[in-house]
């Protein structure tokens, strides 16, 4: 690791700042390797006015977008913060948005990947947000713009909204939840299988796997999808995003034959040594805007794209029934706009027009393939035929 701008320091003087020791004005950045691929870092030091983000601070995190952007290398941040520093005032507000500014410019050019190991708050909770993958340390980590016991009819004991669990599972806002060490192993693992660049097309590893192998347990698979996708992934690796978040919809990284390809499949059931959870063959609006946002970044960076494809319609409810039309548009957009390869195995029914939103050949899947016991129509056979023969 080789650090930049280790010798800056604050240089605000106001409300007796000037006395105040801030050794690399609380961040720590710079560059270094992960697997021979060239990565920026920067990593907050709340040992230093609680690691909050003032003028300097955000210019050195600025810097190091403008070098990743100008070398094509991916850009990690590991953040530990108080937020916003108050006693640089409207100059650091006007340095997170500098950070904002740079994010957005970088967003599609190079992977972005925050890890949150301590306090995330505020303004500063816009920044995972804003990248590509957020990882979360499971027990001392909070994550939030409100505070939990600024919600009205709330307090952190009855809901903690600033917790692991509830920004992975309810806000979708977290990929992987894991404790420090884990974290910075799963990092590395995903920075080798992503390509450092929208540009870079050297993202491919050499296969010791046997592609002709029988996967004879496959076909017992069609429930729980996270487990065909590893059973087909070189080595079995599959590294899935979001898992904990609309677990209907599955969405994550395998190599075959060396090559990343990123994968969306439906999901009915989930297995953990025994069935654990049980869902309906149907879209819903949270699992359409998981897989819409990962299907974008696959086509940003080059990635082609694999569906496993089993739905037989539409989730209802009537909190569903507010977000579901414009949820599935948007699948549809992200699918039918992708220019990568792409390709859908009908793994069991695929019923509807849900069927034709998940990569169907009508919006543009390059290949379409269905298991020999694959069911595919308008909508059930014995349900279409009472409709078309009434009585």
């Amino acid at each position: 690791f080789v650090e930049i701008g280790a010798k800056v320091t604050a240089r605000a003087t106001d409300f007796n700042m000037k006395p105040t020791e801030t050794p690399s004005d609380g961040v720590v950045t710079g560059y270094g390797v992960i697997d021979g691929s060239l990565v920026y870092v920067y990593s907050q030091d709340a040992s230093v006015m609680n690691g909050t983000v003032g003028e300097m601070h955000a210019k050195k995190i600025a810097n190091l977008y403008d070098l990743a952007l100008k070398t094509g290398a991916p850009v990690i941040g590991l953040i530990d913060s108080a937020g916003l520093r108050l006693q640089e005032a409207t100059d650091a507000l006007n340095a997170f948005g500098e950070i904002y500014m740079k994010q957005t410019l970088a967003s599609g050019v190079v992977p972005q990947i925050t890890a949150v190991f301590g306090n995330c708050g505020g303004g500063l909770a816009l920044i995972p947000a804003l990248t590509d993958f957020t990882f979360m340390e499971g027990k001392k980590a909070k994550l939030f713009v409100n505070s939990p016991n600024a919600l009205a009819g709330n307090n952190v004991d009855k809901c903690d909204t600033a917790a692991a669990d509830f920004q992975s599972e309810k806000a979708g806002l977290v990929d992987v939840v894991a404790d420090e060490a884990d974290i910075l192993a799963q990092i590395r693992q995903l920075v080798s299988m992503l390509p450092a660049n929208n540009e870079d097309e050297a993202f491919e590893e050499e296969c010791a796997d046997d592609l002709n192998r029988a996967s004879a347990e496959l076909a017992n698979c069609t429930g729980d999808t996270s487990i065909a996708l590893s059973t087909i992934a070189d080595d079995n690796v599959f590294f899935e995003v979001k898992e904990a978040y609309a677990k209907e919809m599955v969405t994550g990284f395998v190599r075959l034959n060396g090559q990343t390809v990123g994968c969306v499949a439906n999901r009915s059931e989930v297995y953990d040594g025994e069935k654990t959870e049980t869902f309906d063959s149907v879209l819903t609006p949270a699992g359409c805007e998981k897989a819409t946002e990962f299907i974008t970044f696959c086509d940003a960076f080059n990635i082609p794209v694999l569906s496993l494809t089993n739905v037989t319609g539409y989730a209802a409810c009537e909190c569903c029934e507010k977000k579901i039309a414009k949820a599935v548009a948007k699948l549809t957009y992200a699918f039918a706009n992708a220019t990568v390869p792409k390709v859908n195995v009908v793994i069991d029914k695929a019923f509807g027009t849900a069927a034709v939103a998940m990569n169907s050949k009508a919006i543009g899947a390059d290949l379409t393939i269905a298991w020999e016991n694959a069911e595919i129509g308008a909508m059930n056979a014995k349900d279409a035929a009472m409709i078309m023969y009434d009585g």
